[in-house]
């Protein structure tokens, strides 16, 4: 694999957090693209100050933001006062009002801490980092405003949502009623014209076999094209399932209290599987994690598996 330039690492995280990529080359202001989830800030922090050591943080970047991938904004805010956060154009008025229902943590049921920020990631511009000019790219589908990163030199692209090694984010307008999965496709197209050589994703280790990444995406898209509720099922797994492993352990009772009082959750059950009580549905997921062994029970407890 074609090695990351001098100055670039990858902080490659767990679940809940997305990935962060750090530049700090010599001579050139330091910076980070995203920040990982608000259960994780204190460790983001930490990662950051060890990397850094006495310079601090001089640049912020978000791919989009969900909250696993801006969760740790007001942490590094608070830790680096001069830093500068520039954000997709899209949700700069949802994040002046805090808007908590337009910016998705209201019907995700996720927590983000309130952040601000100074400079806006428009598409079509370029940012550098690292001493290298990177093209900010429009990347709608997972995220209607969100954004990729392409690095043309080196074609290196950090891909934010739009694209993993085993597949892409949950395309959550596709929730809300909107027809996303064509701006899914148009930013595959996207990513393959720009034919990168190496590809930092949101999630996961880094890869260079974009063809086939690319490949298994589309397929992927293809089965929830022909089945749409596949991929509102597979949604509703990945909410229930990121509020466990942020949990590890919780009543029953409770996990279905939650998913009731969860907009995106009651959204999906209205839309495509009506025909089932809502708590049997939602038990219907649990017992999917379980088969699936991403969960198991304990009396009357739910663990994270």
């Amino acid at each position: 694999m074609q090695a990351l330039p001098d100055g670039m690492t990858v902080l490659e995280r767990g679940w809940l957090s997305a990935n962060n990529v750090l530049f700090d080359a010599p001579g050139h202001a330091t910076a980070l693209v995203d920040s990982g989830y608000c259960s994780h800030a204190g460790q983001t922090v930490a990662l950051v100050r060890d990397a850094l050591g006495a310079r601090p943080l001089d640049l912020l970047l978000n791919t989009h933001l969900h909250s696993d991938h801006c969760g740790g904004n007001a942490a590094l805010q608070q830790a680096y006062p001069a830093l500068v956060t520039a954000i997709p154009p899209g949700e700069a008025e949802a994040v002046r009002a805090w808007d908590e229902a337009a910016l998705s943590y209201a019907p995700t049921g996720q927590e983000c801490p309130r952040f601000d920020f100074q400079r806006l990631l428009a598409p079509g511009s370029a940012i550098a980092l690292g001493g290298r000019d990177w093209q900010v790219l429009a990347a709608p589908g997972h995220d209607a405003h969100a954004v990729v990163l392409f690095e043309p030199a080196g074609r290196i692209l950090i891909s934010g949502d739009a694209l993993w090694a085993d597949g892409f984010g949950v395309v959550f307008p596709e929730l809300e009623g909107d027809d996303a999965f064509g701006a899914v496709a148009a930013t595959f197209d996207l990513i393959e014209s720009l034919d990168p050589a190496v590809v930092v994703p949101g999630h996961g280790p880094v890869f260079d076999d974009v063809a086939g990444a690319l490949a298994t995406a589309r397929r992927r898209l293809g089965h929830f094209l022909l089945d749409p509720t596949r991929h509102a099922g597979h949604a509703a797994r990945v909410l229930l399932k990121f509020r466990l492993l942020e949990w590890q352990r919780w009543p029953m009772g409770a996990l279905l209290s939650w998913a009731g009082a969860t907009a995106y959750l009651r959204t999906v059950h209205r839309r495509y599987f009506p025909a089932l009580p809502f708590d049997a549905w939602a038990g219907s997921l649990v017992a999917d994690l379980e088969r699936a062994g991403a969960a198991r029970r304990e009396g009357a407890f739910i663990l994270d598996c």
